[in-house]
């Protein structure tokens, strides 16, 4: 009897499967990867239990920038990209945090609307959204709810940036950094980028009314990335860049691509109604 058959195909069929992983995880990381919608801030362009490909190339490929399976930063960096993100790409990305927040609690991804990229500047006036003075075509599914909106002059004690007389239906004007921009620094405006200057690797503090960067005296603030504001189209339901803040593009993970399947997420796994719940008309939609 040939015992060496049997060993050779073992070997044969372990060598697959690892090829099979390693070529699954060079896809997720570099090119393509799933992504859940878990919310309804992208209604009705996304809908909650949308599932998607994100095109992780398109914008250049990076390497990792955490261990597997854990918060811990790595070293990483980038390829050069096929494209800069635009004006209304739909993109997934790292979330930077809330407004007051240095670091986020955690490490998770978002979807949204690119509004405008950097040395754009956004307004809104009574909901409409402007970019450098313009009107800005609105997506086809937007939802903009109904006809009453927050007057200008009652600023949102939540707006980004903080201290800034702003609320969500009227807002800016407000420039999105990029990198070489120079920010003014003063007494009156610093509580409103400090955090941004620290999300940058710098501490600010004010003494006696002279404004401090990394301990040296200072009334400007050169940028050193390049950033985006982001919207969810959903408008009266979204907690996005102007709540938290701008999205740098280091940030970025991919353009959402198309949705591949799609239901109810709310129902149970094992309910008899989940498989009913399929929207079959969603699946192949290219996101728009």
């Amino acid at each position: 009897m040939n015992r060496t058959k049997p060993k050779r195909k073992f070997r044969e069929a372990v060598e697959t499967i690892l090829m099979t992983v390693a070529a699954s995880l060079f896809l997720k990381i570099f090119i393509v990867e799933a992504f859940r919608i878990p919310t309804g801030s992208m209604e009705n362009t996304l809908l909650e239990g949308d599932f998607l490909f994100v095109n992780k190339f398109v914008y250049g490929l990076k390497t990792p920038k955490y261990i597997p399976f854990t918060d811990l930063r790595i070293p990483h960096f980038r390829l050069p990209a096929f494209k800069k993100p635009k004006r209304g790409d739909v993109i997934v990305f790292e979330f930077p945090g809330d407004r007051d927040e240095i670091k986020p609690r955690e490490v998770v991804s978002y979807i949204k609307r690119c509004i405008a990229v950097g040395g754009d500047t956004v307004r809104i006036i009574d909901k409409e959204v402007y970019v450098n003075g313009r009107p800005i075509r609105d997506p086809v599914n937007v939802r903009l709810g109904g006809n009453d909106f927050l007057p200008r002059g009652f600023p949102n004690p939540r707006i980004f940036p903080k201290g800034y007389p702003f609320n969500e239906d009227n807002y800016g004007p407000l420039r999105v950094p990029k990198k070489g921009d120079v920010l003014a620094l003063t007494p009156e405006n610093i509580e409103g980028w400090e955090v941004f200057i620290a999300r940058e690797g710098h501490a600010v503090t004010v003494n006696d009314g002279q404004i401090l960067l990394d301990g040296k005296p200072t009334n400007a603030y050169r940028v050193e990335r390049d950033y985006l504001f982001m919207m969810g189209d959903n408008r009266d339901n979204s907690l996005d860049s102007r709540f938290w803040g701008f999205v740098p593009e280091d940030n970025i993970v991919g353009e959402a691509l198309l949705i591949y399947w799609s239901w109810n997420q709310n129902l149970p796994l094992a309910s008899a109604e989940k498989f009913k719940s399929v929207r079959w008309w969603r699946i192949g939609t290219i996101v728009r």
